[in-house]
């Protein structure tokens, strides 16, 4: 396998990895800074609150679109890995 060939299946295999952890990431962002500004307002400090709500909603998200994920992550093995392992 040349370099060209390995650095792009990587490139590729980059790609799938930041769009399937998206939406995960996305919504923990915002959880996070949404109870981060109720605790700042509130001046409740309990860790807790910071860690349970945000558990739950990556739950949810990833209950959501793990049918995405999971084709986003066929279809790149089916279309890119495996003819490359098949042919050589």
């Amino acid at each position: 396998m040349d370099e060209l060939l390995f650095f792009d299946t990587l490139r590729q295999g980059l790609w799938v990895a930041v769009i399937t952890s998206v939406p995960i990431l996305t919504v923990a962002l915002v959880v996070g800074l949404a109870v981060g500004l109720f605790q700042a307002l509130t001046s409740i400090q309990e860790m807790t609150l910071t860690f349970v709500p945000k558990l739950g909603a990556i739950i949810g998200v990833f209950w959501l679109c793990m049918g995405f994920m999971t084709q986003t992550l066929v279809a790149f093995f089916h279309d890119t890995l495996i003819p490359l392992i098949a042919g050589g």
